[in-house]
């Protein structure tokens, strides 16, 4: 057998990119074999300058938006590093890690900014239309029975445990609470009101098993200057009981006796006085506390209850 032949240049055996080899067969004869083409090195990938750029602009808009009074560079600077980090992650064989930190980084930094501005803004409001600092003065020596300047005497003498005004360490009956808008006084309470209360009103229905109705007996007094005066419902009156639950005055439909008008508009001076009636546990009714606000945006103090 005549030995075998090398395919001719151009020959459609192999193609052209193969390479051709001589080898001997088993049985003594030449053959021609294939080797496959070599590898290709795979390219490294370049440096992503412009996902360096977004990096950077990323960062530091991330600082000045931590900055309230830097805000608006960091405004700046986050949009911009947010398009530039988009654009070079679609920049072939370049880098991606730093378009995607720089992608994250704007998007965190914006919500910050946000948060931060909001802050900015609700601190520049409660400087401009809030009441003022509230202060509290302690009740008049004719203010209160005796066992109300008893306890009132047992709370400042109680002052080394917290600020006074908390709930652990509430103000005494009859202390004045004031502020640019309003003054609070609360003048008495009465725990336990239940047979007032029902005595007042025929539709007055029975407080639930275990609880009591209380009464307290406050005053409302507007000190601003508004023009149209204020409704003494801005002034809010809670009971706190002594696991720290909120009751309020309208989570009960009943008429208080005497109650205190909070829907009539009072002018400078204007005073409106009367019983808000809450339903508390009857065995623990004096272990709570009272909070007032003097206003919308008044500072919430604690008075005692007994």
């Amino acid at each position: 057998m005549a030995p075998s032949t090398p395919p001719r240049e151009g020959s459609d055996q192999f193609p052209p990119h193969q390479q051709q080899q001589a080898y001997s067969a088993p049985n003594g004869q030449d053959g021609w074999a294939q080797t496959p083409p070599p590898q290709q090195p795979k390219r490294k990938k370049q440096s992503n300058v412009l996902g360096l750029i977004a990096l950077i602009a990323a960062v530091i808009g991330f600082i000045f938006a931590c900055i309230p009074g830097a805000l608006i560079i960091g405004w700046i600077l986050l949009p911009i590093a947010f398009i530039l980090a988009l654009v070079s992650l679609f920049l072939q064989d370049k880098s991606k890690w730093m378009g995607i930190t720089a992608l994250i980084l704007s998007i965190v930094g914006t919500i910050v900014g946000a948060v931060v501005f909001l802050t900015v803004v609700s601190n520049a409001f409660d400087e401009s239309f809030g009441s003022g600092d509230t202060t509290v003065s302690g009740p008049s020596e004719d203010a209160g029975s005796d066992t109300d300047q008893d306890a009132g005497a047992e709370a400042a003498d109680n002052g080394a445990s917290g600020d006074e005004g908390t709930r652990e360490n509430p103000y005494p009956i009859g202390s004045t609470i004031e502020n640019d808008d309003w003054r609070v006084v609360v003048n008495s309470v009465t725990p336990n009101a239940t047979d007032a209360v029902l005595s007042e009103n025929e539709f007055n229905e029975p407080p639930a098993d275990g609880s009591q109705y209380m009464l307290v007996n406050y005053s409302a007094t507007y000190l601003g200057d508004n023009a149209d005066g204020e409704m003494p419902a801005f002034v809010t009156v809670e009971y706190v009981t002594a696991d720290g639950t909120t009751v309020n005055s309208f989570d009960n439909v009943v008429v208080a006796p005497e109650a205190i008008d909070t829907t009539s508009t009072l002018y400078t001076d204007g005073t409106a006085t009367g019983n808000a009636v809450f339903e508390v546990t009857a065995d623990t009714a004096d272990q709570g506390v009272l909070a007032i606000t003097p206003g919308m945006l008044g500072d919430k103090v604690f008075v005692a209850t007994k």
